[in-house]
């Protein structure tokens, strides 16, 4: 074989050192990408999560395909702290805990908002598996669910205990496996007559009640409001 010219045999190798370059250009530029990816990823994700402070979630208990009955007040009390905290928009379906989800600040502490997309004897795994997700204890956790044994228009916290006869706050602490969890209870009153007690919590408020829920929404989050205050860092740096 006839040997290349030197002039050409430089050629070859400037293109060759220039196509290495080019190569070499090609991969930095590539690597710098996934790196701004990768570091985009987790500021999304350090955002979602919220661990630059403290943190606690709010799970509004209830059926959630039947919205408006009494059982699934707890539902009602959490759209009425989105709406006040302005959040109201920010819902979104978590299926890894199957639940709709929202984040929201009050009084310098994260919260997770959480309604579970399940039966009421079932939230419990929605809790939890939240619960494991965002790294929260059960001493970190409020559950907001309807009372049978307060009158319409009582609402109260609760710190711990027994799940006193609720289906939705024994299923939570059986997932949970403690019942440390805060509660804040909506009074709705027993029935009267001969209704019986599945047939009352699972219908819907009365004409009369109704009118008197937004007050009783608005009691519900200013007292669950003022809990999480007591809880809130006071200082910048404090994570309580």
């Amino acid at each position: 074989m006839a040997a290349l010219p030197v002039t050409k045999m430089a050629a070859a190798g400037r293109e060759a050192t220039w196509a290495g370059r080019r190569a070499a250009r090609g991969r930095d530029v590539t690597r710098a990408r996934r790196a701004m990816l990768a570091a985009e990823v987790a500021g999304r994700a350090r955002a979602l999560v919220g661990r630059a402070g403290p943190r606690a979630m709010v799970a509004g208990l209830g059926n959630y395909g039947l919205r408006g009955t009494r059982h699934s007040v707890g539902m009602e009390v959490l759209d009425q702290l989105a709406r006040q905290l302005a959040v109201a928009e920010g819902w979104r379906v978590d299926k890894r805990c199957c639940a709709d989800v929202a984040l929201a600040t009050a009084h310098g502490l994260e919260l997770l908002l959480l309604k579970p997309r399940r039966f009421m004897n079932l939230n419990g795994l929605s809790v939890a598996s939240a619960a494991e997700i965002y790294s929260l204890g059960p001493q970190d956790i409020y559950l907001v669910h309807d009372d049978l044994d307060k009158a319409l228009g009582k609402v109260a916290i609760k710190l711990g205990g027994s799940a006193r006869g609720h289906n939705g706050v024994q299923s939570c602490i059986s997932a949970l496996q403690s019942n440390e969890m805060t509660r804040l209870r909506i009074g709705i009153g027993r029935p009267e007559g001969d209704v019986t007690v599945p047939d009352y919590v699972l219908s819907l408020f009365s004409a009369g009640e109704r009118e008197k829920l937004e007050q009783i929404l608005a009691q519900a989050v200013t007292c669950l409001l003022e809990h999480i205050q007591s809880r809130a860092p006071t200082e910048p740096g404090d994570r309580g």
